[in-house]
Parts: structure tokens; sequence; C-alpha cells
């Protein structure tokens, strides 16, 4: 009998070997504070198949963790929303199934900001109704301990849409604080509104609130005083209103801008302003205190007998703007002839005279209209580079640039003044006189120069007086001429003469005059200037020859 073994181990896979396949399509989903992993496991086999994911924090930890509410999931989505994180910093997941002891590849995602990938989910409303208006109370999105949108609670901006029901009819889409009123409705009417919130500096998508509704009032037998204003007058903010009724009272109430921006409601919030209680005018000051910056919402109700109306719209004023800063008082005065000293001064009980301030100067000459511009920081300056002895004029305007816009005041009246004479004379006769003195100078140099230039380049050829009165200018020119080009000496004729003795000769060879004329070098040419007597010319030679024997 033949016993066959037969090796069976293909019909099940072998260890590390799978055959399910990743996860595919997976996203995670953000909404406020809530985490979700989805993905598509249509391609996992039927049955047990189950699903688990991890994370990873890159750069601070290096290895997988396993992803708190989504280990051996059955569904093709798990909820994270408990895994503590920083959700400006990244993070990584992964997924796979898993059937048995057999997992899938890892289905890994790229890195994520959380806060980047949010949705802002939808804002709580509740509104509230009065006769002739509709007031929305807005609560951020999230939790109230929402960590996504912890950091932006006050940064949220709201947009409203609302309409009348049930026409349906838009009518109005704005950008509103967290409690916000619409005003000039119909009394007994539905008005409908939804709102969403969002991120003015995030590209965050957001989502509608759901649809809420309200019915406005019966009419109010008092009507609400309109047209509220703030202005200013003088220097004190003055707040009026119209009203058409008579025998009322009014009062009027303030609000700090900024308090709007808290979520809930700040109907407690609003403060009485003193001398605007139980006024019977349609006007009141507001107090000095509000000569700062700030912005600020003022209100006004009126009252007769038990009789309260609703309060009035709210106004919105800021006082940066709606002051008015007025023109600095111009002083001039003479500087160092060529200039002139400014000083800008303050007007008496200025809400500005101690505000940062910089000013706008404008200068020109009293006969031209050719103006000249400058910027100064202080209030006390030099105009320098002023003609001199001139009249001048200056204007100035005051500016305001600390805040987020630029305000200035208008001009100052021009102020005129003349420039002083300088050292204008002084300098001119000190420049006079050193011309006077310089001109003697330069003709002594000048001539100083031509006479070394001359005995240099063109030596003179006249000996001196001694030599000269017995030589003419010619002979000495031959000293300068080379042997080959010098000229034909002309005869020096010494006329009655007589022959002497020895002794006389020696005299004769004593004295200067002589001794100098035979030092001259005779280079033995003679000639007669009388060319007409030849008899003439051997007497002349004979009595040179004598007197040369003498010598």
């Amino acid at each position: 009998m033949c016993v066959c073994i037969c090796n069976f181990s293909f019909l099940a896979p072998l260890p590390g070997r799978t055959r399910l396949k990743p996860p595919q399509d997976v996203d995670v989903d953000i909404v406020d504070e809530t985490f979700t992993l989805r993905w598509n496991g249509s391609l996992a086999s039927a049955g047990s198949v189950t699903f688990s994911a991890d994370y990873q924090i890159p750069g601070t930890v290096d290895n997988w963790t396993e992803l708190p509410g989504c280990q051996h999931v059955t569904d093709t989505e798990c909820d994270f929303s408990s895994l503590e994180m920083n959700v400006y910093e990244q993070i990584k997941l992964r997924v796979r199934a898993e059937e048995g002891h057999s997992t899938s590849p890892w289905h890994e995602l790229e890195p994520f900001i959380p806060f980047e990938r949010a949705q802002i989910g939808p804002p709580k409303v509740h509104l509230e109704a009065e006769d002739k208006a509709i007031i929305i109370n807005i609560s951020p999105p999230g939790a109230k301990d929402s960590i996504m949108w912890e950091q932006d609670v006050l940064s949220f901006v709201y947009s409203v849409v609302s309409w009348r029901s049930p026409s349906g009819v838009q009518m109005r889409n704005e950008t509103v604080y967290p409690s916000f009123k619409i005003y000039r409705l119909s009394p007994e009417t539905t008005y409908c509104a939804k709102v969403k919130a969002g991120l003015p500096l995030q590209r965050n998508a957001a989502t509608f609130s759901p649809v809420h509704c309200v019915n406005t009032t019966v009419e109010n037998k008092l009507p609400s005083p309109e047209n509220v204003q703030v202005a200013l007058k003088g220097q004190d903010f003055v707040l009026t209103w119209d009203y058409t009724r008579e025998d009322v009272t009014f009062q009027a109430q303030l609000l700090s801008a900024y308090l709007k921006k808290i979520p809930g409601s700040y109907s407690e919030k609003w403060a009485q302003i003193q001398d605007c209680e139980h006024v019977t005018r349609t006007q009141c000051v507001l107090p000095r205190s509000l000569h700062s910056k700030g912005i600020y919402f003022v209100r006004v109700r009126a009252s007769r007998g038990n009789s309260t109306s609703y309060w009035s719209e709210e106004e919105k004023f800021d006082v940066e703007r709606l002051t008015v800063i007025p023109p600095p008082v111009v002083t001039l005065k003479p500087a160092g002839g060529n200039a002139l000293r400014v000083h800008l001064g303050a007007q008496d009980r200025s809400a500005f005279q101690h505000y940062p301030l910089t000013y706008e100067v404008s200068f020109w000459e009293n006969t031209s209209d050719v103006e000249r511009t400058i910027t100064e920081n202080g209030a006390d300056f030099l105009i320098p580079h002023l003609k001199l002895l001139t009249v001048y004029c200056v204007k100035a305007r005051a500016l305001l640039e600390d805040s987020a816009w630029s305000r200035r005041s208008v001009f100052s009246s021009p102020v005129c003044e003349e420039t002083g004479p300088g050292n204008a004379p002084r300098t001119w006769l000190v420049a006079v006189i050193g011309a006077v003195l310089a001109v003697p100078l330069v003709v002594y140099t000048v001539t100083l120069l031509m006479r070394l230039v001359n005995y240099v380049f063109f030596p003179s050829s006249k000996p001196p007086a001694t030599i000269d009165e017995y030589f003419p200018e010619e002979p000495l020119k031959n000293l300068l001429l080379s042997t080959s080009v010098e000229q034909v000496e002309k005869c020096f004729i010494i006329e009655n003469v007589d022959i002497v003795s020895i002794g006389e000769a020696s005299r004769v060879s004593e004295d200067p005059k002589i001794y100098n004329s035979q030092t001259s070098q005779d280079s033995g040419n003679y000639s007669n200037e009388d060319e007409n007597s030849g008899s003439h010319a051997s007497e002349e030679l004979g009595r040179r020859e004598t007197v040369t024997d003498a010598l």
C-alpha cells in the first residue's frame, strides 16, 4: 500500500503576505474642534475587515502612535477629536485594512496643519424682536473651550443675511458685531436671518447657521428718537437728535465700541451719560473725558410719564475723526541775517496741544507767489538761506499721523517778517581792502617772474657799463656764439695816440679802461668802416701797430 504525503500549504497565505488592499480616497475633515478621518473601503473583502490608523508629529515624535478613536473600526470613518495636539503644528496620518492576522499596506497622507485645514462651523444665533427692529445675538462657532478657535474668539466677523418672510426677498448682507440690531422694519411682521462667521486674515471655509425667524411686536405708543448725531461745536462734543412729540424727556447712553466685540449680550454695559438724563431739549453735551482716542456708540430714548420708547438707532462716532485740529499760531523773528526763526504755538484750550504733531510750513517772498514747503517735527525751528533785507511770509498747518488715518488742520493766517542785514557791509569792506592790497603784490610778483624768465631764457647781451663804455653791444654777443658762427668784430680805433715810452706804456697798462679794452679777444680781422679812402685805412693801421708795440 502506497502512502502519499502532500503539502497543502499553498492553500493558506504565507506569513507576512497579504491579499488586502489599502484604503483609498483617504481624507481628513475638520470642522471647529471635530476631527474626522474618512476613506473608501469598498475594495476590501466583505466580512470581518476592520481599519486602524496611526499618527506622527514630524520633527517631534519619529515613531508612529496609534490614533485614538481609530483602532479596529468597522466603518469607513473615525473620530479622533480626543487627540491632544497643537493645531498649529504639522501632523501625519496613515490607515490600513485588517482581516484576522492579515493587514494591507499603509495608506499614508501628506503632512498637514490642522488649523489651516479646519472649516469654521455655523455660529449660534438668537433673535429678539421690537416693534420696528430685530436684535441678533451671535455666539462664536465651536465649543466654549474649543482648541481650534480659542485664540480667535474676538477676531471673528459675522455676515448676516436677512429677509422678510414669506417673500424671501433678501434685505441685506452685511458684516456685524456679535450683537446687532436691524432697524426700520415693520411691526407685526416675520423676519428671518442666517449668519456665518469668518476670520479676516484667514482663508478657512465657513458655513451658515440654520435659518432663524422672529415676529416684530405691535407698534409702541411712543416713537423712538431719530437722526441721532454727534458733532464738535467749539471744543465740546454735542449729541443731537430729532423728535416731533412734546412734553417728553430724554436720556442718552454711551458704550465703548470694543465691548461690542465681546460675544454675548451687552445691554447691561451701556453707561448713562452725565448731563444727558431727563433733559427736555433735543441735545446735550458729552463729557470732556471723551476728548481722547476712542470709538463709541450712543443711543437715546424718550419718556412721558410711565411710557418709554424703544432706544433709537445706535450712532457710532470716532473721537479722532470728529475732532478738528486747530491751526497753529505762527510767530516770526529774524535770526542771523539770512534766516527766520519760526515758533508754532497751540491755540488756547486746544484738545491737541499735547499730541505728537508735525507741521507743514509754507513760506514765500512777499513780492512773489512762489511758495516753498517744508515739514518740521518740532514747533521751534529756523528757515535758513533766505535773502537779506527781504520780507518773507509764513503759514503753517498741523498734521496728526499717529492713527489709522492722517488728519490735518487748515492753514494758519500768513505772518510776514523782514530778514536782517546780516554781515554784508563788513564783508564788502574786507573784500575791497583785500583787493586793493592784493594789486601791488600781484604786480610785484608778476614783475619778478618776468625778470626771472627773461634772465633764464632771454639773457641780456649788453655788458656792464664799464665795458660798454669802450665796447659796442655787438662784440659781447660773440661770447654766446660758437666759433663757427662768430661774427666779424668791428675795429676799435684809437685816435690821436702818440708813440710813448716804455714807462708811459707801463702806466697806461695800469689804466683799467685800457686793460679792459685789451682783454677783449681779438680775432685779428679788422675792417674799415670808411671804404672810400684806402690811404686812411693804412694810416690807421700804422697807428694801431705803434700802440701795440708800446704796450
